[in-house]
């Protein structure tokens, strides 16, 4: 897209700092398109809640690219809602943002929620071609209450970004429904992070699915996405950038420590990689970078912001440039899974060899639920899009289907996140 989000950045960081004085309120509605909370006290504080859903409405009734639409309802009764960006016809690739799983993390949500207007009321060619060939989907706000108390779990304690397996959260739940039904062929999931000075503080950290289920083809694609098109786009802004989880030496830039990121499938960029999309964690920096920043905490928020955004930059850019790629990858792997007879890994991470123990090198046909079972995860396994068979008052449960990789890491008592204990089926 010729770094058309670029702009977009300059353009939101100068109209954020002029916007101090600016009016709010209907009558600044009259001059243009809908802006955030954000945007009108130039970074002072976040987009509130009543703001947030106050502009998402302009912008759908002011585009014919957008639908807004609920799909789900978290413990306090706050609506999760899901945004759709694009032309009237079907594209080959959807691209799905997910913005504030960890309710104090406000930067990705700021730049998801301008991002989907700017995308709205482009009206540049390279942006209209761009939708013609892209669905962009973005969940705005994807833990409500966490956002409402400022915390990183939900209203229940539970950190979402550990719940894309059990699925016991409405938030998740959610998630799940939306990944099953729309197929994204990308997930970029926005976070932010605390510094460690001197060895873990670049302003943008991104990490690919790490978990060694990912097909190769899909893991190349978002290795990709990260080193050459995330990363750089950081780089070009002006923002530097590291992997995330990654401790580096502040001499040589040599890794000297792995604090986080492993393969864990209940993490959402491992759970993308599994349900064969192109998943990337991007998480940038909290702390203030300079003395002017800790001066004037607006600056320090609309740093966090023009990160995002940079970032973001290079993830349209990866969608637009690769898209034959993107598809071939994610579509081979949806299908392999009716033919693979290949080993599954129930531990063990791109950079973390499985041991024996952690590999099915000779997985079951497929796995029995007693209909106690059945009953308990029944919800769930369709929610991940794992077909079952009702079968004398329980269900089979095949590995041969789409979800392939999937099924023993939610049925397979040796797999650490496991739903419920199958009883493996070696007879095929």
């Amino acid at each position: 897209m010729q770094r058309r989000i670029r702009t977009i950045v300059v353009a939101a960081c100068a109209l954020a700092a002029a916007a101090v004085t600016a009016p709010a309120g209907p009558a600044a509605a009259d001059a243009g398109p809908p802006r955030t909370g954000f945007e009108t006290s130039g970074g002072e504080r976040w987009t509130s809640q009543p703001e947030e859903q106050s502009f998402l409405a302009a912008v759908d009734r002011a585009s014919d690219r957008t639908s807004l639409r609920t799909i789900g309802t978290t413990g306090q009764g706050r609506p999760l809602q899901l945004v759709r960006i694009g032309g009237d016809r079907p594209t080959a690739n959807t691209m799905l943002l997910i913005c504030s799983q960890h309710g104090d993390e406000p930067s990705g949500r700021e730049a998801c929620l301008t991002t989907v207007r700017d995308l709205a009321h482009a009206r540049d060619a390279a942006t209209r071609r761009f939708l013609d060939r892209t669905t962009v989907l973005v969940i705005p706000t994807a833990n409500p209450d966490g956002r409402a108390a400022d915390t990183r779990g939900n209203a229940d304690g539970i950190d979402i970004n550990r719940d894309h397996i059990a699925l016991k959260t409405a938030e998740g739940r959610a998630t799940a429904a939306v990944i099953r039904d729309q197929r994204p062929d990308v997930i970029y999931d926005l976070h932010e992070y605390g510094a460690t000075p001197g060895y873990y503080d670049k302003e943008l950290l991104s990490l690919w699915p790490r978990n060694l289920n990912t097909d190769p083809k899909v893991h190349e694609e978002a290795h990709t996405l990260s080193e050459t098109y995330v990363r750089p786009a950081a780089h070009e802004a002006g923002f530097s950038s590291g992997i995330y989880g990654i401790w580096t030496d502040p001499v040589t830039g040599e890794p000297v420590k792995q604090v986080a990121g492993d393969g864990q499938e209940r993490i959402l960029r491992n759970t993308a990689g599994l349900k064969h999309s192109v998943g990337l964690l991007v998480e940038t920096r909290v702390d203030p970078l300079t003395d002017e920043e800790k001066a004037d905490p607006a600056l320090n928020n609309r740093r966090r912001v023009a990160t995002q955004l940079a970032s973001l930059d290079g993830a349209f850019d990866f969608v637009d440039e690769r898209r034959s790629r993107i598809e071939a990858a994610t579509t081979l792997a949806r299908l392999k899974g009716f033919a693979d007879r290949g080993p599954v890994w129930t531990g063990g991470a791109d950079n973390d060899p499985a041991t024996p123990e952690d590999t099915l090198q000779d997985p079951p046909c497929g796995y029995r639920l007693t209909a106690a079972q059945y009953a308990d995860v029944k919800d769930e396994l369709t929610l991940h899009g794992i077909v079952s068979k009702p079968l004398g008052g329980g269900a089979y449960v095949p590995l041969r289907q789409s979800g392939r990789a999937l099924v023993p890491l939610l049925l397979d008592e040796r797999a650490d996140y496991h739903l419920t204990s199958g009883r493996p089926v070696t007879a095929c």
